[in-house]
């Protein structure tokens, strides 16, 4: 099947999952829970009682969301929101700081804006949850999902067949090792070094929720960084040209994001990882996004300055109205437009290079 065939096949799906979604098809979702791990492309909504900086629970955020605004840093949906309708799931899955009784059997979004890998961090921006603290809050969400079922071995086996979604390290470079105003660690430690280190915490938090019963893992890489309208526009000579050293710096923690997946599935316990290339997948979306349907790689919908990458979008401003030709929404996060292409080709890979050694799809199916 040629490409364009095969993104009408994977563009209609997702136009049935998202149908059902809002009219009724009661088919089961292919596994039973979905607990979701990361920052602030994935947050819908656990940052807004905190005193932080980071929140976006208010107008131009969701302007295109049934509900409004709720905390999600797009114009609409986001990665996990079209990923949780293409696994079946009716409705959204919940914030940790929402999620109550039954709800939770369904899953859990503990993803908090600013986070990292580090507790430090995304210190500057305020309050945040880190990934330890993401996990520490799964750990008391295990716990209630023991007293709902009944007892542990129960619980066991229903968190096994799980989908555990983590998607940390932006911020460890964006708010931390290449703040030097803020951090000393771009001082302290070169890329290699920082990854190794990111990476060593990272397994560290991948092995406490293989403890708490995780067993089919999906770890996200960290996206084109040094794409983004507020790299283009603060280290770009022409708000066009990417910025080389900080996707260099990605790269190398993403193939050793992918490495570990290796490491951990040829060690003879009864999980599976997998690794989404959402690096690769952007890359292909801005070399080629007239395919895509995009017209407007560079800037954001909303912002302020160059590129409209200073800062994210100010309370109440006015939108691109063609919001659907951006690929960004603001300094950082793709528009809903740009999400469900990734979280399609995560989902269901269209290049054997989206996702390693299997897509979202298979992994639910084991």
């Amino acid at each position: 099947m040629d490409l364009r065939k095969w993104w009408v096949v994977m563009v209609l799906l997702v136009l049935i999952n998202i149908q059902n979604y809002y009219y009724g098809a009661k088919a089961a979702p292919q596994v039973p829970c979905y607990f979701i791990f990361g920052d602030s492309l994935v947050d819908n909504g656990n940052n807004n009682q905190l005193s932080s900086l980071a929140r976006a629970n208010y107008l131009p955020y969701g302007i295109d969301f049934p509900n409004g605004p709720t905390g999600r840093f797009s114009n609409g949906k986001t990665t996990v929101d079209v990923i949780a309708q293409l696994l079946g799931f009716d409705g959204y899955i919940p914030p940790y700081s929402a999620a109550r009784g039954q709800d939770i059997l369904r899953g859990v979004n503990y993803a908090s804006a600013a986070a990292g890998i580090r507790e430090e961090t995304g210190r500057q921006l305020g309050d945040r949850i880190s990934f330890s603290g993401q996990v520490k809050n799964y750990q008391n969400t295990v716990q209630q999902v023991v007293n709902l079922l009944g007892n542990q071995d129960q619980a066991a086996n229903y968190l096994s067949r799980c989908i555990y979604s983590i998607g940390l390290g932006s911020n460890d470079y964006l708010n931390n090792y290449f703040q030097p105003l803020y951090y000393s660690t771009g001082r302290q430690y070169t890329p290699e070094q920082y990854a190794d280190l990111l990476i060593q915490q990272y397994t560290q938090q991948l092995q406490a929720l293989y403890n708490y019963g995780a067993r089919k893992f999906v770890l996200i890489g960290v996206g084109q960084i040094g794409c983004s309208p507020n790299q283009l526009a603060q280290n770009s000579p022409d708000g066009r040209t990417c910025v080389k050293r900080v996707n260099d710096a990605n790269v190398i923690f993403n193939n050793k994001l992918r490495g570990l997946v290796d490491q951990f599935n040829n060690n003879d316990s009864d999980a599976k990882f997998i690794y989404i290339n959402a690096y690769g997948i952007f890359q292909d979306i801005t070399a080629n996004p007239a395919r895509y349907g995009f017209r407007v790689t560079n800037t954001g919908c909303c912002g302020v300055g160059r590129n409209n990458g200073q800062i994210t979008c100010l309370p109440l401003q006015n939108p691109c109205p063609n919001r659907r030709e951006y690929v960004f929404w603001d300094a950082f996060h793709p528009t809903e437009a740009a999400n469900t292409i990734i979280a399609t080709r995560s989902y269901s890979a269209q290049s054997p290079s989206d996702a390693y050694p299997i897509d979202i799809r298979r992994l639910a199916q084991l």
